[in-house]
């Protein structure tokens, strides 16, 4: 009894310390007619793969057009009121009537050349990034040198500071008012000088944005739009059709980037 008591407690921490099976990796096919792409799905950014295989599933994005194309960027497509959309209509502007929480993953995740991410709207109506709930977008690309990279790490790490700085201001608002109704400058001097240490200390705390080594290669080499990285949800990545998502890129447009011959993804559907 003794012995079967061990072996029962050796069983569990086996089991313990087993991982939990790995995700079965999703792959959707648009069929074009410009040809096919093929598109693996990352299982970790999960509400915006569960979204977009619903959608698949429901042959909502049959039909549609790829609406804004730009050279060297991206192809957008996803939006619902394309699919009976009169020719040189400006589109963009149709959804679910929801969004998808945002699940930005950078560094993991990034605008490599290829990379499948969700749209969305813009920072100012939208802070928590949340994207659009069936509008996407694949990346085209172009590639970088070093120094491009290096000025757009400096962007991001502005921007980042001035993130912070709004949102400490936001708390001292009330502070910052009444010391100036009342001139009560050498107050107001001392909060400035506090608030930049705390913007400091906050920068240090929270690693500032820089490219891996990975990515930069990729950047130089195979391209991408390093400009969006941290800024909208990367859920996927092409596998097959990387011409196609050329040959769409390339295709004449009009002043709002929509293709003059419609360009429409005539069958979406998972791949067994």
């Amino acid at each position: 009894m003794k012995l079967i008591g061990i072996l029962f407690v050796f069983t569990l921490l086996i089991c313990s310390s087993c991982s939990s099976p790995k995700p079965i990796e999703q792959t959707v096919v648009f069929e074009t007619n410009y040809g096919n792409i093929t598109l693996k799905l990352y299982p970790e950014t999960v509400k915006h793969r569960q979204n977009f295989l619903k959608l698949v599933n429901s042959g909502f994005y049959n039909g549609l057009l790829f609406h804004r194309v730009i050279a060297g960027f991206m192809i957008q497509g996803g939006d619902p009121t394309s699919k009976n959309a009169a020719s040189g209509v400006m589109l963009g502007s149709g959804g679910t009537g929801y969004n998808i929480p945002s699940e930005i993953l950078f560094p993991k995740y990034y605008h490599k050349r290829g990379a499948l991410a969700a749209a969305r709207e813009g920072d100012q109506v939208n802070p928590l990034r949340a994207s659009s709930g069936c509008q996407f977008y694949i990346v085209q690309g172009k590639t970088f040198t070093d120094l491009e990279l290096d000025s757009i790490e400096q962007v991001n790490i502005l921007k980042f500071q001035d993130k912070i700085l709004k949102k400490i201001l936001k708390t001292k608002k009330g502070e910052i008012i009444e010391f100036h109704k009342y001139h009560q400058n050498s107050k107001l001097k001392l909060l400035q000088d506090s608030i930049l240490a705390e913007v400091q200390a906050q920068m240090k705390k929270h690693l500032p944005f820089q490219f891996t080594a990975q990515q930069r290669n990729d950047y130089k080499t195979i391209g991408g739009a390093p400009h969006l990285d941290g800024e909208y949800t990367v859920f996927g990545q092409v596998v097959n059709g990387m011409d196609i998502v050329d040959k769409i890129s390339n295709a004449a447009t009009d002043e709002n980037d929509r293709p003059l011959r419609n360009i429409r993804i005539l069958k979406a559907y998972i791949k067994k």
